[in-house]
């Protein structure tokens, strides 16, 4: 059974390195682009520091034997209200993942079902995310469906 916790600052180090491995994991020029360096790890730990903390920010985590086995995080943005968004706040899961040691053990799920009682709590009207392959049968039995809008980005 998977013992979901609040993350702390403490978990900084290990998150940074879970967030690594999803993107090492995802692969591809988008989310490990040959040209990315390593800079962006510190100033990751600089920012999970300061959210272990935020109120709009819900930083989740399971233990490992050696660190930590998985981890997950929801943040809530406030938009403007309208008839598709009762009250303008979206709910988005950015970066579920499990160390290969641990999985197939329940510990993302277990994190999903937090996360998503969190965003209830918190009467988000809406909660998006990306998934990965692997990770889209998780979402669907969770009750995620396919957006209706396109997903497109721009990088300055």
């Amino acid at each position: 059974m998977s013992c979901v916790r609040q993350a702390v600052e403490d978990d900084v180090a290990e998150l940074v390195r879970l967030r690594a491995l999803l993107f090492e994991t995802l692969g591809g020029d988008f989310f490990h682009p040959a040209s990315g360096g390593d800079d962006w790890r510190s100033a990751l730990a600089a920012v999970l520091k300061e959210q272990v903390t935020s109120d709009a920010v819900r930083i989740l985590v399971v233990e490992g034997e050696d660190g930590l086995a998985a981890c997950g995080i929801g943040t809530i943005d406030q938009r403007l209200p309208g008839p598709h968004l009762r009250n303008g706040r979206i709910g988005h899961v950015i970066g579920v993942v499990t160390d290969p040691a641990y999985r197939r053990r329940g510990h993302s799920r277990a994190i999903m079902r937090d996360l998503l009682a969190w965003f209830r709590a918190r009467e988000v009207a809406r909660v998006d995310l990306y998934a990965s392959a692997e990770g889209e049968p998780l979402y669907r039995a969770l009750g995620f469906a396919e957006h209706p809008d396109p997903s497109l980005y721009w990088r300055p």
